[in-house]
């Protein structure tokens, strides 16, 4: 998709504009990436704890928070972006919003 760094929306195309936001929008990535990651981190964890190794289970269960908080905090910061960007193109299109068919 053409500009979807400066506009991820999908302001033509469809009536749902954010459809495919995370896919669509590479700056969503690294914060999914970081999210899989603690995902993985968690389950490392957990298989830590039921083999009694609690340093190890506590080390890994710091980390994956660590992580995922990090991948949140990326996933909020860049959706804050997208929203900007939209009311941003809002402003300066007021009759480019698509609009349903009345049946």
């Amino acid at each position: 998709m053409k500009g979807a760094y400066w506009d991820p929306i999908d302001h033509a195309r469809t009536t749902q504009p954010r459809a495919g936001e995370s896919f669509i929008d590479t700056l969503w990535w690294p914060g999914l990436l970081l999210l899989g990651i603690g995902t993985i981190l968690i389950a490392c964890t957990v298989a830590a704890s039921a083999y009694g190794n609690s340093g190890l289970s506590l080390t890994l269960a710091l980390i994956a928070g660590a992580i995922v908080t990090a991948g949140t905090v990326l996933i909020t910061l860049e959706h804050r972006r997208v929203n900007r960007v939209e009311r941003r193109w809002r402003a300066e299109h007021p009759d480019g919003a698509p609009r349903l068919r009345a049946s």
